[in-house]
């Protein structure tokens, strides 16, 4: 590839429609805002360009913004059906015990019930016993602690997201 040469898989991504790019962006991220400002971007001449403006929306987002974007993920140990993304990023619950799943299903709510939203940590990678302490770490930390992790870990998950559209495989 010659300096000058956009990669091929972002070279796709910035000539799909603009109602497509839309949509493959909101599997990215369901922010509203986020996908707006990614699109306003285009075309992206590199995908470090790209990572760099959804790192800029994700740290942009409102409250309600965040929210929204929160709104598009399930709870740890139970990706929506028909969801690859979710299944492939939780695969750490895959193989988890029952005992585990259990443990964490009740995390999960006690979770939503102090924080009203769920659980979000970039589960790429992680083990379902990892996912489990990192809950019951923070079901502690004070609401405002929590949103900035939680807006760390979407900005983790929204880059891996990201890569994996532009990716030329």
């Amino acid at each position: 590839m010659t300096p000058n040469t956009t990669p091929p898989g972002l070279a796709r991504f910035n000539a799909l429609e603009e109602h497509t790019a839309h949509a493959a962006l909101h599997e990215v991220c369901a922010s509203t805002a986020w996908v707006r400002r990614l699109l306003a971007g285009r075309p992206y001449a590199t995908p470090d360009e790209l990572y760099r403006t959804g790192d800029a929306a994700t740290a942009g987002l409102t409250a309600g913004d965040l929210a929204e974007a929160m709104s598009g993920h399930p709870p740890i140990g139970r990706p929506r059906p028909g969801d690859p993304a979710s299944a492939r990023e939780q695969r750490g619950m895959a193989g988890a015990s029952e005992e585990l799943k259990a443990e964490m299903l009740e995390l999960n709510l006690a979770y939503q019930e102090k924080f009203g939203h769920v659980f979000l940590i970039c589960a790429t990678g992680r083990t379902g016993e990892q996912m489990r302490d990192a809950v019951k770490e923070r079901i502690g930390n004070a609401p405002e602690q929590e949103r900035e992790i939680v807006r760390a870990e979407l900005g983790k998950i929204n880059r891996i997201r990201l890569a994996r559209l532009v990716d030329d495989d």
